[in-house]
């Protein structure tokens, strides 16, 4: 992986780069391209999941690039209809041959889908599929913390990550402090808050940008980065996933890191996507 670049070592003690590429919502027939340049700009972690469409185009790019296996680092996750019985071993080698791949380094549970309360058998046949070498490390994606301590006390397995949505407007706190308690790391998706407020043109953000010579964009990643999450921002523009990358220069100040804290309101009113109990 990108020497720069760096990694958050996981509970179960493998490393993962700390700043990776997302690729939701990027197009099926688009995603080889974009994964393509991504790699050849530096990122290393490749962030897909099976619902998104686009597995294949992922593994056609890492399989061109000829960059060696093991300095990559890849993420896919199990959908919402494939928790029961012995489907996530089905869904994971498909996943697998759609990412023309032996292993993934990450699994994750997509949604906790509470109202089917498939979840602790799905975290379950997690813990066997890492067991059986399909993936290097397993966690979960969207789950609130009943969830988490539910899982782990059916299991006594901890998830090594928690994906979640997280934005300077909506930083769950709750969560975070449950996973720094447990040894957690957490993934912040959509983390410039998915352009549905106006995130960029915040006092705190724009001051920071201004301060370092860099957009917002920026200044909310490295902000991300400093707080110690997982981050990995969506684009399919080279130069927009050059910008992505050229974070890793220069450091916010313990006031501009509070000053950006404060945007969260605290009520959950910033949330900008759907509930993790309201997914079924």
């Amino acid at each position: 992986m990108t020497d720069s670049i760096p990694t958050v070592t996981l509970n179960d003690g493998h490393r993962i780069p700390q700043l990776g590429y997302g690729v939701f919502k990027v197009p099926a027939d688009d995603a080889e391209r974009a994964v393509t340049e991504a790699l050849e700009l530096g990122h290393r972690h490749i962030d897909t999941a099976a619902i998104y469409g686009n597995e294949e185009g992922v593994g056609a790019a890492i399989a061109k690039s000829g960059i060696p296996r093991d300095e990559l680092y890849v993420t896919t996750k199990l959908w919402n209809d494939r928790h029961h019985d012995d489907e996530p071993r089905r869904a994971i080698d498909e996943s697998l041959g759609r990412l023309g791949l032996e292993q993934v380094d990450l699994y994750l549970v997509h949604w906790p889908t509470p109202a089917k309360d498939d979840y602790v058998h799905a975290w379950e046949q997690m813990v066997t599929l890492r067991d059986a070498g399909l993936t290097r490390s397993i966690g979960v994606s969207n789950h609130l913390v009943p969830h988490l301590e539910r899982i782990v006390e059916a299991t006594g397995v901890v998830p090594a990550v928690n994906q979640i949505e997280l934005h300077p407007a909506y930083q769950q706190r709750e969560i975070t402090d449950w996973a720094a308690d447990h040894g957690v790391a957490i993934e912040s998706w959509g983390p410039l808050g998915q352009g549905k407020y106006d995130l960029f043109g915040a006092a705190p953000v724009a001051a920071a940008a201004a301060a370092h010579g860099k957009t917002p964009a920026q200044a909310v990643l490295r902000w991300h980065l400093q707080k110690g999450f997982i981050v990995f921002p969506k684009s399919v523009r080279r130069e927009r996933l050059a910008e992505n990358l050229d974070v890793l220069d220069f450091t916010l100040s313990a006031d501009e890191i509070a000053a950006i804290d404060a945007m969260d309101p605290g009520d959950g009113s910033g949330r900008v996507s759907a509930h993790p109990d309201e997914v079924n």
